[in-house]
């Protein structure tokens, strides 16, 4: 007999009806390597506790043995799904310490791949959670567009899914010959497939009685638990790194920050689609704004920033994803320590799960968009 005493779930008055059920950790609607322990009483959910670690490599504590720059290959492989914001936010923490000044022209483009990168992420997100809720066509519908943006970072830096493209001080090399044709045949048409996306499952009146009431997750108790991105903002809170920190070149872009009122399921995936068509906007306008002239500032051959720490911050396409680095002057750092969003916001789901029933969950877990690598480090 399996021993759970060590899953803290909360005792019951009415213990008789109930019984524990897992799921996971090899369960397709987890969306990684993830066993929720359940306590149920008939189908309804009675308490929920996430069990981590199973697919742990300690990353933070490797990354004290690297070179600096031998680092930038292992964010990826994070949040594989936002494997440019990742490296990013990294490369701005070193380049901080260093007082570097990125190029015009790298900035706009650190813009450009994150952009794509998050519709990358969200058209994923949107496939995979079509099939959570038994839909297998959006899938078929969101590959089409993803393979057209896979295309154009292949074209950039070589790889598909993990890229290490970015530098500290910029790139590693320029955009390819063609690459704009490309971007802006992408932009000519990808407005019309969103329509076709929320047409297809989020608007369809069977998905919206299914997500609509359902997993609720109020202003205040999202702010408590550190949860951020869509997740957040779909409860209202008008919080996006990239118009309160303005980082990059974001500060001369105009875009808006989707928000939503209710904090429900169909909010959340309401809110990612608005997103979709935001990051099209800030796409078209990097294309007629971005300069010529060099990718990669004069940095030196070994990177050795002076003694100190910082930390730095990017809005990923799940949420605010943080470097923090201390530095004691050596070629190596004395510490690294990574703030992802899937953490907090996967903290969040007993709040809005219990007393909902087992498909319920499968479609408030999709709905928060959680990638267990970028938990278990």
């Amino acid at each position: 007999m399996n021993n759970y005493s060590n899953i803290p779930l909360q005792a019951s008055n009415n213990g008789a009806d109930e019984y524990i059920l897992n799921m996971g950790p090899q369960h397709p609607s987890t969306h990684g390597v993830l066993r929720l322990v359940l306590k149920l009483e008939g189908e309804t959910v009675k308490d929920i506790v996430p069990d981590l670690g199973y697919v742990h490599r300690g990353l933070e504590k490797l990354f004290e043995n690297r070179a600096y720059g031998q680092i930038i290959p292992y964010l990826d492989r994070t949040d594989y799904l936002s494997a440019m914001n990742n490296e990013w936010a990294y490369v701005m923490a070193v380049e901080k310490l260093m007082a570097i000044e990125v190029p015009q022209r790298a900035e706009f483009m650190r813009v450009i791949f994150a952009e794509l990168n998050r519709i990358m992420s969200h058209l994923l997100w949107y496939s995979a959670y079509g099939m959570d809720v038994g839909a297998l066509t959006p899938l078929l519908y969101a590959f089409r567009e993803r393979e057209e943006i896979i295309d154009m970072v292949e074209a950039a830096c070589g790889g598909r899914l993990t890229h290490n493209y970015y530098r500290i001080g910029g790139f590693r090399q320029d955009l390819p010959k063609g690459f704009f044709d490309m971007l802006k045949k992408f932009i000519s048409h990808f407005n019309d497939k969103v329509d076709e996306y929320e047409a297809l499952l989020i608007n369809n009146v069977i998905f919206m009685k299914r997500a609509q009431g359902v997993g609720v997750l109020k202003k205040e108790t999202a702010i408590n638990y550190g949860v951020t991105g869509p997740n957040l903002r779909a409860s209202g809170a008008d919080i996006d790194l990239r118009k309160q920190d303005a980082y990059g070149v974001y500060g001369r872009l105009d875009f808006k920050a989707c928000l939503r009122d209710n904090g429900d399921t169909w909010d959340r995936c309401k809110a990612r689609m608005a997103e979709m068509r935001e990051s099209l906007k800030i796409l078209k306008q990097c294309m007629d704004m971005i300069p010529e002239g060099e990718v990669m500032a004069k940095v030196p051959k070994i990177i050795k920033p002076a003694a100190g720490e910082v930390y730095t911050r990017v809005e990923g396409p799940k949420g605010e994803v943080g470097v923090y680095i201390v530095s004691d002057g050596t070629e190596k750092p004395y510490r690294i320590k990574l703030r992802q969003p899937s953490f907090s916001n996967l903290s969040v789901i007993k709040e809005i799960t219990i007393g909902h029933k087992i498909a319920d969950l499968v479609a408030i877990m999709g709905s928060l968009d959680v990638i267990i690598p970028e938990i278990d480090r």
